[in-house]
């Protein structure tokens, strides 16, 4: 899945490409080595377009039938038209009740939305997660730069989630 950005040179180029045409990779881009039941329970916090390797380890995650960890997904966008995937999503939640849950927060809603308003706050997560009670719980973070600072910190300075009770080995950045 990418994101096509008006000026964007990448995905532009991307996005012109057709069906059977060939892309060319040279270097792979390292990502998180995750193993079934490492932990209790995941929790994956995206960002706009940063929902992209959260679906991808959401799905290694649901589909493995020995794997049992729950999922708590959210996901902060600008408008409404920003949620992507939300149907499939939804079926995850049919599909894996009381394992599954999809929480969204849209910035700019438009009038009558369904979904939440406002951003990924200290607050927003307190009330999903609740108190931190699984010792064994990881969270996965991807978004843009301001989101992954708030929630994670910087330079020595903990974030959210370490004001939430989450220590710097249970988050992963994306």
């Amino acid at each position: 899945m990418i994101k096509r950005y008006p000026n964007g040179k990448a995905s532009n180029y991307l996005h012109s490409l057709a069906p059977n045409d060939k892309l060319f990779f040279l270097a792979a881009l390292p990502g998180y080595k995750y193993r079934p039941n490492t932990f209790s329970h995941v929790v994956m916090i995206a960002g706009g377009a940063g929902i992209t390797p959260i679906y991808q380890l959401m799905q290694g995650i649901l589909r493995n039938p020995e794997d049992k960890t729950k999922i708590t997904m959210i996901v902060g966008v600008n408008t409404d038209a920003d949620v992507l995937l939300k149907m499939e999503f939804d079926e995850f939640e049919r599909m894996f009740p009381g394992r599954f849950k999809a929480v969204y927060t849209v910035s700019h809603p438009v009038e009558g939305s369904v979904l939440r308003k406002g951003y990924v706050t200290k607050e927003l997560l307190r009330d999903v997660l609740g108190e931190k009670e699984e010792a064994d719980t990881k969270v996965f973070v991807c978004g843009p730069p301001p989101m992954e600072e708030a929630l994670v910190g910087k330079r020595g300075r903990g974030g959210i989630l370490k004001e939430l009770g989450f220590r710097k080995d249970e988050i992963y950045q994306f």
